[in-house]
């Protein structure tokens, strides 16, 4: 029997996770041509690792590019010689772009909301100029609850993100094929796969509510190791009969 080194037995299981979420949710279809967004942390690497083999599988046909959105008012940096090393590695084509915002344009956004807006506009804008139907983001379970525990907190609904998505104003779907594999095991495989760390990280990753649920979650981990799975489950096991009705403000 052939033993596996721990680098791809991670793999395995990550790629198990994948092929079950973009199976579950229908998220790929005989040509497609999809626009994989590549910031250049450990998921992203992951994912168009993941992407690029399942390229190569005939049925559903796809095809896939990259981009990377470098934005040049905030100090966060990738390496970008060795993105185009791992795209060149994997055959998939880069596309490099720059895009940028004014915080004192908007102050009721945070500089969090502005990036993540002003990346997406990017990647949209793209894809529709080299003829991409999809683009896939590599949000993982972990990001998924940590965004509805954000939005019981700070904005009182449930909700979190789809993992398809069809925009209403652009002729794109947002997929998020890594929405089944836990934050932790795409960190181990990072670090055996040598994945290179950001050159500058983020300022405002540490100081962000998302680093808050993170701690959440981890503390709620320690009470049930399940609980995360239990979440998740919890997303699409709604009892609206044991829930309050909802009540109107007036009344």
């Amino acid at each position: 029997m052939a033993k596996f080194t721990p680098q791809q037995k991670l793999y395995k299981q990550i790629q198990r996770q994948f092929n079950r979420a973009t199976r579950n949710y229908s998220m790929l279809h005989d040509d497609d041509r999809i626009l994989v967004a590549l910031s250049g942390g450990k998921d992203s690497l992951t994912l168009l690792q993941l992407m690029a083999e399942r390229s190569r599988i005939i049925k559903p046909r796809i095809s896939i590019v990259a981009a990377h959105v470098t934005m040049v008012n905030i100090p966060y940096k990738a390496d970008i010689n060795f993105l185009k090393e791992f795209c060149s590695g994997l055959g998939v084509e880069l596309y490099i772009l720059e895009s940028g915002f004014d915080a004192s344009t908007d102050t009721r956004k945070s500089p969090c909301f502005l990036c993540s807006w002003n990346r997406r506009k990017a990647l949209f804008t793209l894809a529709q100029q080299i003829g991409c139907n999809k683009i896939a983001l590599g949000h993982n379970m972990d990001d998924f609850i940590e965004t509805m525990l954000m939005n019981i907190t700070f904005q009182g609904t449930f909700s979190a993100m789809p993992p398809v998505m069809k925009m209403e104003k652009f002729p794109i779907t947002v997929i998020r094929p890594l929405c089944l594999v836990n934050e932790k095991n795409v960190e181990e495989y990072a670090i055996e796969c040598n994945f290179l760390p950001q050159e500058k990280n983020c300022p405002y990753e540490n100081a962000s509510n998302r680093s808050a649920m993170k701690r959440l979650l981890n503390e709620l981990e320690s009470l049930n190791p399940e609980a995360r799975y239990n979440i998740w489950g919890a997303m699409s096991n709604i009892q609206p009969s044991l829930l309050p009705p909802k009540v109107e403000k007036n009344t």
